[in-house]
């Protein structure tokens, strides 16, 4: 019988259960019946039978076609219980103050365009859609997998969308690694488009079961002249990838990405890296490309982490006298009574300082210093102490150590501090730091204190391999910074090298013209169309049938000559950029990139080097880069998904540089 032939009755005031809004309510003859909105469905209507049945049944029908029924769950358990209870874990129903949520317009950008939004009140519940968007929560914040099997987890969802069918973590681990292919495709066509060179950054890590890892970085400035970083790949090395075989670790994913010809230059985190690994993939990566000829440029070190070593020298150094400071700093902090009794002392002795004793963290030297800095400044108070061990109390000389050392930790957490917590670390702005340090070195070498003295020839000489290799690097890249030019290259070098500065300046001078040239030669192909598509710099033919190869090169050289002064000799020929602290390098280039159309080709790809490679939380720690238990626990191919992942998705977020808050774990631990 049709359900249209039948009379409608207007529902009445008592009818007030959610459950009406979903049924009609007839009547034939002199029987009632709930006449189902969804599916036509009749059932009984009478007001003898409830509205159990009715319920029950829109549980089965909505729940067909995805409709959210949360507030009908809710409802139900109002009248059965106010608390629901898994594994003796209670939620209060109690706490929700009305029976019915009004709809909410929330922004969602998962397969729709930002400005679309939808309606929690009409929306049909996508089951997909959520297992992605949890699987890209627990990627973006580093929650363990396992979360999706903890029982308050359980609990919280199914008391928020009961629909939703809890998946086990190998589960949610395929839908991890379905967004990390999709993320790496895009990243994979944004680097293929990239117009400027690629930097990578080689980082090593271990975990506490002594596993090891290799982390390669990708640096480059974009088409808007915006500095970038992306983590490529972290790699989970075993046994048999020997130091010998890293070149060819690096070089795997490098052709991966397709991008081992768009390499510029390689920094890498340590100073004993063996230079055979940079050799080998030298010679793996085309001849034909804009470097110095002997390579400076395509092999840097990190800046932070020659300092940390430095420190670590003379922390060492120093050790025997930072355990009787400690030691002293313990004592007198191990009751209130002693501790009063110091501050008289220190009144007595006229010390006026604010601070108080601090004890430090071994492992991180900065705390160390700050221990040290408040320890000298109460000197004469722990000289006057009586009860204090005699094992503990230094003499005049150890403690002219500890204030000198104090010193140049000082120094040195003032650099560091400049180049981790810099949100543009372009290239440009570690030369001056780094000239200090060396100004300073020289400095302390000529101290009259054996100790001293010894402690900065043995720092000096691990600088001076770090400076051999990276200083034309750190010149040229403060050349090109307007504010500088080579005016700053004359002033730190005059002090650095004094009678010899001239020839070391020319050794600056003609190396950046020497890459300038390679950049002009390859404009020059680009022109006429023999350059790789997208790239700056020539293809790299190896074809030895071509005895041409250095007619470019002539060629290039002769038509200088005959024509217009070049982007470079404008650029130095022209007064430096007035200095402010709202300079910004990028966008100046950006600007003048007509003006110095060849120049800024190269501007582009040498600011984009990353001269440092530590973050700022690990900035000061004394020991190497570990993974958490966690993340080490993984399979390698999950554990590169996360962690590359994670990296790409907060590039996309509206903070691109989260502070370890964000996350539920740490990416690293402290290494003892």
């Amino acid at each position: 019988m049709e359900v249209a032939n039948e009379s409608a009755i207007k529902k009445p005031k008592r009818l007030t259960s959610v459950v009406w809004n979903h049924f009609e309510r007839v009547r034939k003859a002199d029987v009632c019946y709930a006449v189902c909105v969804h599916c036509n469905k009749k059932l009984s209507g009478s007001s003898n039978s409830g509205t159990t049945h009715l319920r029950n049944h829109l549980m089965r029908c909505l729940k067909r076609s995805n409709y959210d029924v949360s507030q009908l769950l809710a409802a139900k358990r109002r009248k059965k219980d106010n608390t629901l209870t898994i594994a003796n874990i209670s939620y209060d129903e109690g706490q929700r103050k009305e029976d019915y949520i009004k709809p909410t317009i929330v922004k969602y950008e998962q397969d729709q365009r930002k400005d679309e939004v939808f309606n929690l009140g009409s929306s049909r519940f996508d089951q997909e859609r959520s297992r992605l968007d949890l699987a890209r929560m627990i990627i973006l914040h580093g929650y363990p997998l396992a979360m999706v099997e903890h029982v308050g987890f359980k609990v919280f969802v199914k008391n928020l969308q009961p629909l939703f069918d809890l998946v086990p973590n190998s589960t949610i681990e395929l839908f991890c690694m379905e967004i990390y292919g999709k993320e790496k495709q895009k990243v994979y066509d944004m680097l293929s488009k990239l117009q400027g060179r690629i930097n990578l950054a080689v980082e090593m890590w271990s975990s506490p079961e002594n596993s090891n890892y290799l982390c390669l970085t990708a640096h480059y400035i974009d088409d808007d002249w915006k500095l970038q970083k992306k983590i490529l790949n972290f790699v989970t090395l075993d046994s048999s990838h020997t130091e010998d075989l890293l070149s060819e670790v690096i070089m795997k994913c490098l052709m991966d990405w397709d991008i081992e010809c768009k390499l510029f230059a390689m920094t890498f985190d340590d100073c004993s890296t063996n230079d055979d690994i940079v050799l080998r993939i030298k010679e793996q990566i085309s001849e034909n490309r804009p470097r110095l000829s002997n390579g400076q440029l395509l092999d840097v070190r990190s800046a932070a982490h020659v300092l940390n070593s430095l420190v670590q020298d003379a922390v060492e150094a120093l050790q025997v006298v930072i355990q009787k400071i400690r030691g002293s700093v313990r004592y007198v902090k191990s009751s209130q009574s002693i501790q009063g009794k110091f501050n008289e002392i220190a009144q007595q002795t006229g010390i006026i300082s604010q601070k108080s004793l601090v004890l430090d963290c071994p492992i991180r030297w900065n705390s160390t210093y700050v221990m040290l800095e408040t320890a000298v400044e109460y000197r004469n108070a722990f000289c006057h102490l009586p009860e204090l061990d005699p094992d503990l109390a230094l003499s005049d000389d150890e403690w002219e150590w500890a204030s000198s050392v104090t010193g140049y930790l000082k120094l040195f957490i003032e650099i560091i501090n400049v180049f981790s917590g810099n949100k543009c670390p372009t290239a440009n702005i570690y030369f001056p730091e780094i000239c200090h340090v060396h100004i300073q070195l020289i400095e302390w070498c000529k101290s009259p204190d054996n100790f001293l003295s010894s402690l900065a020839a043995k720092m000096k000489a691990k600088f001076d391999k770090y400076w051999s290799k990276c200083s034309l690097a750190l010149a040229v890249a403060a050349i090109l910074d307007p504010r500088f030019k080579m005016k700053l290259v004359e002033y730190y070098y005059s002090q650095i090298y004094g009678s010899t500065a001239l020839e070391r300046i020319k050794e600056v001078s003609d190396g950046i013209k020497e890459l300038f040239n390679a950049y002009s030669i390859c404009s020059t192909l680009i022109d006429e169309g023999t350059a790789l598509p997208g790239s700056s710099l020539p293809s790299s033919s190896n074809d030895s049938r071509d005895r041409l190869k250095g007619f470019d090169k002539f060629l290039h050289e002769t038509a200088q000559s005959q024509s217009a002064i070049s982007d470079l000799e404008k650029y130095l020929e022209e007064a430096v950029f007035p200095r402010n602290c709202d300079f910004n390098i990028l966008n100046w280039w950006r600007v003048h990139t007509p003006r110095y159309p060849i120049l800024s080709m190269m501007a582009r790809d040498v600011l984009g080097t990353p001269m440092s490679t530590v973050a700022q939380e690990s900035a000061f720690n004394a020991g190497g880069r570990v993974l958490d238990s966690c993340r080490s626990s993984l399979t390698a191919d999950t554990r590169q998904a996360l962690i590359c992942t994670r990296d790409w998705l907060w590039m996309q977020s509206d903070d691109p540089s989260p502070s370890s808050s964000h996350y539920a774990l740490p990416l690293y631990v402290e290494a003892n």
